[in-house]
């Protein structure tokens, strides 16, 4: 009886209680305060990892027999993990060129603004162009757009360029004017204004496509700057926990540099990438088709971005009727129907995803509008992809009666939970109160059927995912600061918190057998975080930080010594899993 009690021991151990080989594990977690977002599985204390799949989810006992001579075992000592969240609308090559130039952020005052333009003039060389971003003069006292003349008193001669923080305004001296040959008379193109004083000059701000005048005057970035962009872009993201993030915007030649740096092994960072819509990027997709998976599924291109508006911000988002502060401008779309509807017919037909930015409920409305003309002209037996997950990004001001049209055509708004704590404090003198009832309204959304993935939208936010989820769970400033118009109700649980950033991102990208939650046969793929976001006050959610980050069962980024109790061995990791792993990012 003692040799059959020895023998049912081993098989139990070897292939279980339903009779299946158990793989030993590469690597097992545990003592984890494990939030799985499956709701078959809600919580766990262990995992085991085979691979890049994880093996096993449950308890620190059962986890043992996935256990061998070679497994590496590291224990969390309670820490939370979740699954690897993802941001899901993240300009990676911005964030990266934000940390590499003139970074404006937290800037309150035009006169800081300035000062800290001189700093940078004083630095270059004698004409060299000095660029910047991420000035916001809605926190400014007094809020108004810098001028031209304002950046001529601290750069004569030197040209300057100088993003809004939102990306779709910039502002620019008489030197930068001149190289561009941008005058009283210089039409602004559709989609875009040249702003003027009262005497028809133009102040300097250029908005949206007239942004575009002033671009192709810059000198290029070299490859060296584009592919460091990037390293840096990646560096800080893992250090946030970051494991994916979906890039809206861009051409082939950032794709480039991607198979270049992961086949280097330089990056590890999982990219969703978008191509920029219309133009050659969406039609050499649509004629070669789509990249998924590659690299261990860390780099799909298979989606296409257009842009229906501007910003509410830069008073470029198209409403329905007139700016409350501005009743002599409505904002504009950026797109034309004859230039968009053809390309969402064949991306359809060839089963190429398709996303727009849309701001204002015009904007919002318009792309409602093309999407149903063109998934009614293009009905399921024609498509390549019969659910083709077309998505609107940022849906920050929509009318009410466009939220049901969202489930109704199967579109997925793609939301970014800090733009609400920002914006609402000059949304209401943009909109007006009555307006702000279908602004950022993500539980309203919810409620109707549909998910709603979330983003950062960095570098035009912090690109911070305590930020994001703070957001979405308080609808409060980071101070705690909530003011009228601003909608409590708007806000989710923290269950649905967590899936705006895990879930759902994966189901918009396509990836919802792949990742998105904790379970067996998904990638292993983990955030670790200081605290439990899921019970902590909502103000202590801000002082969180993410200790480990893990990208298909490896390593990538591990919090410096004393910063969390979490300890690993990690003489056993291969000198790249090293690298990154002590790569800090101190913000």
């Amino acid at each position: 009886m003692k040799i059959l009690s020895v023998l049912l021991s081993i098989l139990l151990f070897n292939f279980g209680p339903t009779g299946n080989k158990i793989e030993l594990a590469d690597l097992i977690f545990i003592n984890g305060n494990i939030y799985t977002a499956n709701d078959n599985q809600p919580h766990a204390e262990a995992i085991a990892v085979k691979g890049d799949r994880i093996v096993f989810v449950g308890s620190n006992s059962e986890v043992n027999k996935f256990k061998g001579t070679q497994t590496r075992t590291i224990d969390l000592h309670g820490a939370t993990a979740l699954p690897g969240i993802t941001d899901a609308h993240h300009h990676l090559e911005g964030v990266g060129f934000r940390e590499m130039t003139l970074n404006l952020e937290g800037v309150t005052n035009l006169q800081d603004f300035l000062a800290k333009v001189k700093a940078k003039v004083d630095q270059a060389k004698p004409g060299e162009w000095v660029t910047g971003r991420g000035w916001i003069e809605t926190f400014w006292q007094p809020p108004v757009f810098p001028t031209r003349w304002d950046l001529d008193k601290v750069a004569p001669n030197n040209p300057v360029i100088l993003q809004r923080a939102d990306g779709h305004g910039t502002v620019v001296n008489s030197a930068a004017l001149k190289i561009a040959g941008i005058t009283k008379d210089t039409p602004a193109p559709f989609g875009g204004e040249i702003s003027k004083d009262k005497n028809g000059e133009p102040n300097g701000m250029l908005l949206d496509a007239a942004r575009g005048l002033m671009a192709r005057h810059i000198p290029p970035t070299s490859p060296v700057d584009a592919e460091r962009a990037v390293m840096v872009g990646v560096q800080r993201d893992i250090s946030l926990g970051w494991t994916q993030v979906q890039n809206p915007g861009g051409d082939y030649r950032d794709i480039a540099i991607y198979r270049k740096l992961y086949d280097d092994g330089k990056i590890k960072l999982r990219i969703y990438k978008v191509l920029s819509a219309p133009g050659k990027e969406a039609q050499r997709l649509l004629s070669e088709g789509p990249i998924i998976g590659a690299y261990g599924n860390r780099l799909t291109v298979r989606a296409l971005k257009f842009y229906a508006d501007g910003s509410l911000g830069s008073r470029s988002a198209a409403l329905l009727q007139p700016y409350s502060d501005a009743p002599d401008t409505s904002g504009f779309l950026t797109i034309k129907e004859e230039d968009l509807l053809p390309v969402l017919e064949e991306a359809l037909r060839k089963g190429i995803q398709c996303e727009t930015h849309a701001i204002g409920d015009k904007g919002n409305r318009f792309i409602l509008d093309e999407y149903e003309k063109a998934l009614k002209a293009v009905p399921p037996d024609q498509r390549k992809i019969a659910d083709p997950r077309w998505r609107v990004e940022h849906s920050q001001i929509v009318n009410p009666l466009d939220i049901p049209r969202f489930k109704k055509l199967g579109i997925i708004p793609s939301m970014q939970a800090s733009h609400a704590i920002g914006d609402l404090h000059f949304a209401p003198a943009r909109l007006g109160i009555k307006r702000l009832e279908g602004a950022y309204a993500w539980n309203s959304f919810v409620k109707s059927g549909v998910i709603v993935p979330g983003g950062s939208d960095a570098p035009v936010e912090r690109g911070e995912p305590m930020i994001e989820f703070y957001a979405a769970v308080a609808r409060k400033d980071i101070k705690g600061f909530s003011g009228p118009g601003w909608h409590p109700e708007e806000a989710l649980p923290r269950g649905l918190a967590l899936k705006m950033l895990t879930v759902w991102p994966a189901y918009a990208a396509f990836e919802e057998n792949l990742r998105g939650t904790i379970e067996v046969g998904k990638l292993a793929d983990l955030t670790v975080l200081s605290a439990d976001i899921m019970k902590i006050p909502e103000m202590e959610i801000l002082k969180t930080h993410c200790v480990m980050t893990v990208i298909g069962g490896e390593i990538v980024y591990q919090a410096a010594p004393g910063t969390a109790a979490i300890e690993t061995d990690f003489s056993r990791l291969p000198a790249t899993e090293l690298w990154w792993a002590s790569s800090a990012d101190d913000e």
